[in-house]
């Protein structure tokens, strides 16, 4: 072969090589425009939200609105139980963590086994990453991210504060890579930010479809002298007053709730005039009861004699409880009849147990009249067979007068004994020597049950009776001497 067709050989070789480098760049450029066309404008970490279309053994399939399906693996959206909780036509919200060569991977956050660049890309595009708490360190906890280790402060655990951070230790959580520095030996982490970012896709989810009369169940998260705290979803609280949560009035909501008891509660309120993130909700526990008042009436009628409970006192009575939400009062003067009441808190306090009479019933007005008097019985409604005309008792002074004693012979039951009826010597004799508390012997004179009104008389013979007998209850020589002579003039009239 000449020299000549050797370089016309070589040259052809060298266009050849040419022609297929272009073609080269060509295929590749047509198959990344391809590609491109395909997955559309994604690109890595990206937030998207698709329509699940299939669900495979391993794998499930969202819509992503270009040309690609998006793929998930399956075990990434499994619940704390192992189960499979979506059906076809839910939506999902995940990350993009491949887009290119005609496919579109998804993923919850970035995990397993990966190189720098996945970091790099995760905080760039803040993806979320999963870490496993590690330990504990000075200002917070050792995170271990793709087999590297990571550094999560304190504050940045939780949006709550941390009392006991030994509690994380051994827990896998996600995390926003906050800081990448020192080619990867320095990665800062923040759970507290996705945190705070879901509560908040969370709470304008809960706002947007709330309404009063709605019935949620919710954690009580605090007591106020004036109401309780129920958080509803994380980060949304809402406040139950005081007076609705029982039907019945009470003095503290601790007598109803405690700190981190469930319970159900209705929506009468929704008060967003502050703006996003200030709301206010206001619920009710005892709407969602039966109110006693509209069935009272079947149970409760006038006479009956119920136990009931003190509620509060105020000046002119005391409020009791006979059922719960159903409050009555007793009037001060329906509290005794033993004795004179000036104020209800000398014979009963809040919480006390009573017995009482249903005097009348309002059930429209929600007004019951009670008495506690009429429940012990009224001592003069048998007075004429224990107290008749004659009878000789014995009584208590309970009050000396310029015109009389008023003698107390059982509780309830006063009569007077005037000075009338003790004759100007007796009187004289009586004058100073008697005094409240003494006991004397009287005598049934005359009995006024209507208005209640009891006249007695001395127990002996009012001429020559010992009257300092009935004082002290202390016998003298002067009062022997007086029978003495009581005998004598007897004798003397005899004859």
């Amino acid at each position: 072969m000449s020299v000549g067709e050797d370089q016309e050989d070589k040259g052809s070789e060298d266009s050849n090589d040419a022609n297929a480098s272009e073609e080269s760049e060509d295929f590749n450029a047509l198959y990344e425009s391809y590609s491109a066309g395909i997955v559309g404008h994604l690109q890595v970490g990206d937030k998207i939200s698709g329509e699940i279309i299939a669900i495979g053994h391993d794998a499930v399939f969202l819509d992503t609105g270009t040309k690609a399906d998006g793929v998930v693996d399956k075990k990434e959206l499994l619940d704390a139980k192992g189960q499979f909780p979506y059906a076809l036509g839910d939506r999902l919200e995940l990350f993009v963590i491949v887009a290119g060569e005609g496919e579109i991977k998804l993923s919850k956050a970035l995990s397993g086994i990966g190189g720098r660049q996945m970091l790099i890309d995760a905080f760039r595009n803040r993806i979320p990453v999963e870490g496993r708490v590690t330990g504990t360190c000075k200002g917070g906890f050792d995170v271990e991210v793709m087999k590297q280790r990571a550094f999560c402060p304190l504050s940045q655990m939780d949006v709550k504060y941390v009392e006991i951070p030994d509690d994380f230790v051994g827990q896998t959580h996600l995390f926003y890579i906050s800081q990448f520095e020192e080619k990867g030996r320095n990665i800062v982490l923040s759970r507290r930010k996705l945190l705070e970012q879901e509560r908040q896709k969370a709470r304008q989810d809960f706002f947007g479809a709330l309404s009063t009369g709605m019935v949620l169940s919710g954690t009580v998260s605090r007591l106020m002298p004036y109401g309780a705290f129920v958080e509803l979803i994380p980060g949304v609280e809402g406040m139950v007053h005081i007076s609705e949560l029982s039907w019945s009035r009470i003095e503290n909501p601790a007598e109803t709730v405690n700190t981190g008891d469930r319970i159900q509660v209705k929506i009468i309120g929704i008060d967003a005039t502050a703006g996003p993130g200030s709301e206010k909700i206001s619920l009710s526990v005892k709407q969602l009861l039966d109110d006693p008042w509209e069935s009272a009436g079947d149970r409760i009628k006038p006479g009956d004699v119920i136990n009931g409970r003190v509620r509060r006192c105020a000046p002119f009575g005391v409020f009791v409880e006979i059922e719960p939400g159903i409050e009555g009062l007793v009037h001060i003067s329906e509290m005794s009849y033993v004795k004179r009441i000036l104020k209800p808190e000398d014979i009963v306090s809040p919480g006390d147990e009573v017995t009482v009479m249903v005097k009348t019933f309002d059930g429209d007005k929600r007004r019951v009249s009670l008495s506690i008097r009429d429940a012990d019985g009224d001592p003069w409604l048998a007075v004429f067979e224990r107290y008749p005309v004659g009878r000789k008792v014995n009584g208590v002074i309970e009050k000396v007068e310029k015109f009389g004693y008023f003698v107390t012979l059982e509780p309830g039951i006063t009569g007077l004994l005037p000075n009338s009826k003790l004759g100007q010597a007796a009187e004289q004799m009586y004058s100073g020597k008697l005094k409240s508390g003494d006991t004397i012997a009287v005598t049934i004179d005359a009995v006024d049950r209507e208005k209640r009104r009891i006249t007695l008389a001395p127990g002996d013979d009012s001429a020559t009776g010992d009257w300092r007998r009935y004082g002290s209850g202390e016998s003298s020589s002067l009062g022997q001497l007086g029978e003495k002579l009581k005998e004598a003039l007897a004798v003397r009239q005899k004859k």
